[in-house]
């Protein structure tokens, strides 16, 4: 999905700016504060990059067991000051995911002893 503002980046040419601002119904001050953080967004999508693959090392090294409190811990002790949300977000984004080891639990276990309940209905089992 793109956005509304990258539409009117590419159209900007063929058209102005204050008219599809007008037909998508963006303001035009908020068009030109998306277009001024274009290269801090594109900064952080490149350190998002890089840590992707530290984590994906730190996953491999852990058989792909880890999932992110364990990884952001790995993490940490190789010196990164980095936050277990962000560490979760990217980990989700590039579909990297950790072995999930605990057993459903079963909450009602029935008494053997117990007579079954009669079908008052007649229901036909299918």
């Amino acid at each position: 999905m793109r956005s509304r503002f990258q539409f009117v980046d590419d159209h900007r040419d063929t058209y102005e700016v204050k008219r599809l601002c007008h037909v998508l119904d963006v303001n035009r001050s908020s068009y030109y504060k998306w277009l001024a953080g274009a290269e801090a967004r594109a900064a952080r999508q490149h350190k998002d990059r890089v840590l992707a693959e530290e984590i994906r090392q730190v996953h491999g090294e852990s058989g792909g067991a880890y999932g992110s409190p364990r990884v952001t811990a790995e993490l940490r002790e190789k010196g990164r000051r980095i936050n277990e949300k962000r560490v979760a977000r990217l980990m989700r984004t590039f579909s990297i995911t950790g072995i999930r080891l605990r057993r459903r639990v079963r909450t009602t276990v029935p008494d053997p002893a117990s007579s079954p309940v009669p079908d008052l209905f007649q229901r036909v089992a299918a």
